[in-house]
């Protein structure tokens, strides 16, 4: 595994992760599909490494404002997704530990995890990796005809 910051010439593989998910998974409530010319443009946008794998991208994090508003400015959430066949290699751990590295050393103070409730591996990941569950949203979210959770972690940095 070789963990490296993300480059466009990522965007198609980032997307194809971050659809999957998007498709068939609980760990986000969005419901539109990311182009790769909208991945292209996060990309300059915000933070984001990636994971290879055999010369491969497997996997991505990244972090963005956590809240509008001069207060929230040392604030952030994550993401962080992973191919569904390299789950439980330790890649999801080295990503979010070199994104948690890069975001205190760009001056965050704080980084927010919002996961679905039915996501109870996610969940149970970022217990491990040291979020403490500080709030939980009954049903604020949607997706496959039923309303969700919506759990929200944090990690002083």
């Amino acid at each position: 595994m070789r963990l490296r910051t993300a480059e466009i010439s990522d965007a198609e593989a980032i997307a194809a992760i971050w659809n999957r998910e998007i498709r068939d998974g609980v760990s986000t409530f969005t419901t539109v599909e990311k182009t790769t010319e909208a991945v292209c443009v996060t990309l300059e946008e915000a933070v984001f490494l990636v994971a290879e794998q055999n010369g491969q991208v497997v996997g991505f994090a990244t972090y963005g404002p956590f809240r509008a508003g001069p207060g929230y400015l040392r604030t952030v959430e994550h993401t962080v997704y992973l191919a569904e066949a390299v789950r439980g290699q330790g890649m999801g751990r080295a990503l979010l530990a070199a994104l948690e590295l890069a975001a205190k050393a760009a001056g965050y103070h704080v980084m927010v995890a919002g996961v679905g409730g039915e996501n109870t591996g996610g969940i149970d990941f970022h217990k491990r990796m040291g979020f403490e569950e500080v709030g939980r949203l009954p049903e604020v979210g949607r997706k496959f005809d039923r309303w969700m959770d919506l759990v929200l972690l944090q990690k002083m940095l």
